[in-house]
């Protein structure tokens, strides 16, 4: 975006009263300066954003939800589903490597003007892989949380298009309107328009939307964070590893973070009397959102015999009713 084009794109929120778009505007035109080399003014800027945002009656209405002139407007409201996300990094139990690579995005953000004003970019296009339930998901919501920023999920039912040409017309809207708002965008199931382009089942259409993706996520250098996650990447085309800053992989909990998980549910109860070994033994090959479901059905037996422990017994049986339902 232009000077020029941020310059009437500040004037418009500030007509509408829009304040959260004003400040993302500045905050994309903070970045251009910056970028521009220009990174007195760049400090400058985002000094005045950042004493914005802290003023109290600005931060009593980002808490309180209200910010419909946020959300997506037109067509735009079939294609992304817009919220705010309150989960943070460390409401997350992770291992010590992937943590490490999430809090790293997140300094990068947090820091970006002080890397643009040196030619360097943040990272801001991220590519997660893992089996479902691994976290992907609570990933992007926690990125968003962390950033403040909104987050806004692609639907792909509005997205998918049954003539020709109207899938990628629809994917060029969802980049102008990221572009336009800063936020943080979640492309999830991600295969289901970057399947590999000379696969078996391939069509002329799929390969148009896949070309126009690769296209759109090159040409992107907006201030926003794109989140692509899929279960399938050897679905992907090899191209699109390419267009991303960062690959990140999520696997199966390993018995460190499937205690964490356990132990993170069930913070209000009483595990001293715990017998790990067989509630990891049982826990094996369930993934972490399936482990957090067991303990909060334990939580609930609990609360309903009026007890304040959990017992090895009561959290066994639930992941042994988690497995069996996974099968």
């Amino acid at each position: 975006m232009t000077t020029a084009r941020h310059i009437v794109a500040l004037l418009q929120s500030h007509v509408a009263g829009d304040e959260d778009r004003f400040l993302s505007v500045a905050t994309q035109l903070a970045a251009h300066e910056a970028r521009q080399g220009h990174g007195k003014l760049a400090q400058q800027l985002q000094g005045l954003i950042d004493t914005a945002r802290e003023k109290p009656e600005a931060a009593e209405r980002r808490s309180s939800g209200a910010v419909p002139l946020a959300r997506p407007k037109g067509e735009l409201s079939s294609l992304l589903a817009a919220r705010y996300s309150d989960l943070r990094l460390s409401s997350m139990v992770l291992p010590t490597e992937l943590h490490g690579r999430l809090a790293r995005v997140l300094t990068e953000q947090r820091q970006q003007l002080r890397l643009r004003a040196r030619g360097l970019a943040p990272r801001r296009k991220l590519l997660l892989v893992g089996p479902p339930g691994s976290g992907k998901t609570m990933t992007a919501a926690a990125l968003a949380g962390e950033l403040k920023l909104p987050l806004f999920t692609v639907v792909y039912d509005g997205l998918i298009g049954k003539l020709m040409g109207e899938t990628a017309s629809r994917l060029r809207l969802i980049f102008e309107a990221i572009a336009a708002q800063r936020g943080v965008y979640f492309f999830d199931e991600f295969d289901a328009i970057g399947a590999q382009r000379a696969g078996t089942n391939d069509v002329g259409e799929i390969r148009r939307v896949l070309s126009s993706f690769l296209q759109f996520l090159e040409n992107d250098d907006s201030a926003s964070v794109i989140v692509a996650a899929t279960n399938h990447p050897e679905l992907l085309d090899k191209a699109l590893f390419r267009r991303f800053d960062d690959v990140i992989t999520y696997g199966m909990p390993s018995p460190e973070v499937t205690r964490g998980i356990a132990e993170a549910h069930l913070a209000t109860f009483k595990l001293g009397n715990l017998d790990w070994s067989p509630i990891l033994e049982m826990a094996s090959g369930l993934s972490q959102a399936e482990i957090a479901r067991a303990a909060d059905e334990a939580a609930k037996v609990a609360v309903l015999a009026d007890s304040e422990a959990i017992s090895t017994e009561m959290l066994v049986a639930a992941l042994r009713e988690r497995k069996a339902a996974a099968l």
